[in-house]
């Protein structure tokens, strides 16, 4: 009775004069109650606008499904897609604005830089590698210098391994891969291995913290602390396995100055490897004089979140070459959607003290001095993310910078003997002419091997030089430290100083979380005049270690 009662309500409003008769309708009714009916229209959403809120995962998957395209298959939508619009023969192209548009490809001059030649440790069967396009790996290998971890414990949050057996056998599997990658590695935990339920994890953390510290401090370490807390995650995927990964590291680094896995080695003060020619001081520029090389970035709140701060993050090598794979990295919040970083550099007037200089960079330089024992003769700044348009921005507000700019500019290779097993460009395919500026200095380079879809070639623009690198001395340069990124071992695409200072951007993001996430987005700008209140800061011992890989 009522569904027929519904029908013919529904037939009647479409008949009606006032709603047209191809309008969707819903109807809503309390079950059993005719003379509550809701009359609620209905929107169709036009096809081919702009989405600019995240995307959940399955979308995500799916977009990348559609975009990632291997070389050969993105030349050809290229090119047909030319074809296809014409364009050549359109009036207001061609008469208008006098502009020819050819539909085949154009044709660069390239070339190749040599990989450069990577050191391990001497007491390994390989202690020298060359890597083949782009690509390299540990077997055979020992750290170049293998750093100790003395005192360390597991926290299992897994419901799957409860078994702490197993949760020993992870452990034991991790100490002996460390030991025989040339790392000193205490085979005994300094706390028994110990499960804990993942909706307590703040609870088992602090656990862990207060009986580590009374533990030392009754083997007579006073001073010393927890080197490494190894978490067995939750097993549930997606935002809650993420969530429960951030909370973990945030909270550790914030509070009880204990760094997570992923940077191991850094942590307990070794490396992996180092440039051959660093050792041997063969790198022009570089080894004459004390060289202190920075990465700054800045990230932004996803879109459609209006309510978050812009993070800005700065990274530099803090030790002189060869060692300059090891990254001190400060992070700063400012004004939403800010690119321009501002707190570089800052001067505040104190009624004892006078004028004190401080903030990022400043703090960078005098981590370089203390352990150096040097001030740095030159400076090599890497500025990822602005846009062509800012240029000037940058050099008024950043100064002395070496800068690398998105773009869609996409390179195939003519030849088989020119292209990886991916069918992309070469690793170390540098351009220089032709599509580059005609005065100014600028080059492509593709320093990494490509694993899907069209690799894109890195555009550096040289904004200001006082140090009079040619282009074969900071092409190589750069081409060298892509290769000695800690997080892979393999070549990679954005140089490590700004992709470091992108992860520390990115991790800070985490500390401020919990004060942004109830904050619903809004369709506006937001207030520039409104605060930005200060990053909770990292514990002292943290910051020299790279706690953001």
């Amino acid at each position: 009775m009522m569904r027929d009662q519904e029908s013919q309500l529904f037939n009647n409003f479409a008949k009606s004069t006032i709603l047209s008769s191809n309008m969707p309708i819903g109807l809503l009714s309390k079950l059993g109650v005719t003379q509550n009916l809701f009359i609620c229209p209905c929107s169709k959403i036009v096809e081919g606008q702009r989405y600019t809120k995240k995307l959940n995962e399955s979308q995500v998957s799916v977009m990348l499904r559609a975009t990632c395209q291997r070389p050969n298959v993105r030349e050809e939508n290229i090119v047909s897609m030319v074809k296809r619009n014409n364009l050549d023969q359109d009036k207001l192209v061609r008469e208008d604005f006098g502009i020819r548009i050819m539909e085949e490809l154009t044709l660069v001059d390239a070339r190749v830089l040599p990989p450069p030649r990577l050191k391990y440790h001497d007491s390994g069967r390989e202690a020298n590698v060359h890597p083949h396009v782009g690509q390299w790996n540990m077997i055979d290998k020992k750290m170049v210098n293998g750093g100790t971890v003395q005192f360390w414990t597991c926290l299992n949050l897994s419901y799957k391994l409860r078994n702490i057996e197993t949760a020993t056998t992870i452990c034991n599997e991790l100490v002996n891969m460390c030991l025989s990658k040339g790392m000193q590695f205490s085979a005994n935990s300094l706390l028994p291995i110990r499960s804990a339920n993942p909706s307590q994890i703040e609870e088992a953390l602090i656990g862990v913290h207060d009986q580590s510290m009374a533990r030392l401090a009754s083997m007579g370490q006073n001073g010393k602390q927890l080197q490494l807390l190894i978490i067995i995650l939750p097993d549930q995927s997606g935002s809650y396995e993420v969530k429960s990964n951030e909370y973990v590291k945030r909270s550790w680094e914030l509070f009880h100055n204990v760094v997570s896995l992923p940077i191991l080695q850094d942590l307990v003060g070794g490396r992996n490897n180092v440039l051959s020619d660093a050792i041997q001081r063969r790198i022009p520029l570089m080894s004459d004089f004390p060289t202190i090389i920075f990465g700054a970035d800045v990230t932004h709140p996803q879109p459609g979140e209006d309510s978050s701060p812009s993070i800005a993050a700065v990274c530099s090598g803090f030790r002189r070459w060869p060692e300059i794979t090891k990254y001190r990295g400060p992070v700063s919040a400012q004004h939403h959607r800010e690119e321009i970083i501002q707190d570089l550099y800052k001067t505040t007037v104190d009624p004892q003290r006078g004028v004190i200089h401080g903030r990022m960079i400043r703090e960078l330089l005098i981590a370089f001095r203390r352990s150096t024992g040097y001030k740095p003769h030159r400076i090599i700044f890497y500025r990822d993310g602005v846009g062509e348009g800012q240029f000037n921005q940058v050099l008024l507000y950043e100064m002395d910078a070496i800068r690398k700019k998105r773009h869609h500019t996409r390179f195939f290779p003519t030849g088989r003997d020119l292209e990886d097993r991916s069918g992309n460009v070469l690793p170390g395919t540098v351009v220089d002419t032709k599509i580059c500026h005609p005065i100014e200095f600028d080059f492509y380079l593709n320093s990494h091997a490509g694993i899907q879809g069209t690799s894109r070639l890195a555009h550096y623009h040289v904004l200001f030089d006082e140090n009079n690198f040619t282009a074969d001395i900071l092409q190589k340069l750069t081409n060298s430290l892509l290769h000695v990124c800690k997080v892979y071992p393999l070549s990679v695409h954005s140089i490590p100083p700004a992709y470091y200072a992108h992860l520390a951007a990115f991790r800070a993001r985490y500390y401020i979380e919990g004060d942004t996430s109830d904050v619903g987005s809004s369709s506006g700008t937001r207030d520039r005049n409104v605060e930005v209140r200060i990053l909770p800061a990292v514990e002292e011992n943290v910051k020299d270690v790279m706690f953001y890989c």
